[in-house]
C-alpha cells in the first residue's frame, strides 16, 4: 500500500470551492443536527436490521435519515473490492467519505458495516466534526451470530470457503470506547427506543427551538407539550 496519509490527495492542482449554504443553514431547513451513525459489529450481529428500523423510526419523527448497507455499497460503489485487510481499509475510507458528504449535507447517516478496524473507523471518525460521529457497537456474542447465520457465511467460513471472514478466519476488534453500545438478544423495539433516547440529544440539542419543534414533538420532548 501507498504510504500517502489518507489526507493527502494524489493531485496537487486542485482548490476547494466553498458553497453559500452552510451547516446552520441545513440544520435550519431540516430542523435537526446532523450526523453519522456508525454500527459496528460481527456478521449477523444485527447492524443491517438496526440501521432500517432506526432510519424508519427518524423519518416518521420528521428526521431526514439514510442506511449505507454494507453488501448493498459493493454492488456499486465498492464493487472492485475485496475482503483482503487492505480492501477492507479502502472499503471503510470511501464509505467514511461518503458518511462525511451526508453529514455535511444535513442528512443523519446510518451505516452497517463490520468494519472490524479500530483504526480504520478511527480515522473516519476524524473526519468528522466534533461531535457528529456516533459509533454504535453491536455487541452480540460471537455463538449468536453463528447461531442466527441468517446468510449462511458462518457456515461456509467454518468449511474454509470463505477466507478472511470476521470473528472466524479474521480478526475484529471491538470499538475501546463507542458511544452506544446495543444488545440485539433484547427485541428489535427495545433497541431501537434505546437508539432514539440516546440520539435525541445529539440530534436535537443546540438546534434552535423555532426550528425543531416538529422533530422535536417527535421525539416526545415534554416540554414543547407545556408550551
Amino acid at each position: 500500500m501507498s504510504e500517502r496519509t489518507l489526507s493527502e490527495p494524489v493531485s496537487r492542482n486542485i482548490v476547494r470551492s466553498e458553497g453559500r449554504v452552510s451547516g446552520a443553514d441545513r440544520q435550519a431547513h431540516f430542523g435537526h443536527r446532523s450526523v453519522t451513525v456508525w454500527f459496528t459489529g460481527l456478521s449477523g450481529s444485527g447492524k443491517s436490521t438496526l440501521a432500517f428500523a432506526l432510519e424508519e423510526a427518524l423519518l416518521e419523527r420528521g428526521v431526514a435519515a439514510y442506511v449505507l448497507d454494507g453488501d448493498n455499497v459493493r454492488f456499486g460503489l465498492n464493487r472492485d473490492l475485496g475482503f483482503s485487510p487492505e480492501d477492507r481499509t479502502e472499503n471503510i475510507r470511501r464509505i467514511g467519505e461518503v458518511c462525511r458528504l451526508f453529514q455535511d449535507a444535513g442528512i443523519v447517516v446510518l451505516t452497517a458495516f463490520i468494519s472490524p478496524y479500530i483504526a480504520d473507523r478511527d480515522q473516519v471518525r476524524v473526519i468528522h466534526p466534533e461531535g457528529t460521529f456516533i459509533e454504535v457497537y453491536v455487541d452480540t456474542p460471537l455463538d449468536v451470530c453463528e447461531a442466527r447465520d441468517p446468510k449462511g457465511l458462518y457456515a461456509k467460513a467454518r468449511a474454509g470457503e470463505i477466507p478472511d471472514f470476521s470473528g472466524i478466519s479474521a480478526p475484529y476488534e471491538p470499538p475501546q470506547s463507542p458511544e452506544i453500545i446495543i444488545d440485539t438478544t433484547q427485541p428489535l423495539d427495545d433497541c431501537i427506543a434505546q437508539l432514539l433516547a440516546a440520539l435525541r440529544r445529539a440530534l436535537l440539542d443546540a438546534v434552535p427551538k423555532n426550528v425543531w419543534a416538529d422533530a422535536r414533538a417527535g421525539f416526545g420532548d415534554p416540554e414543547l407539550a407545556s408550551e
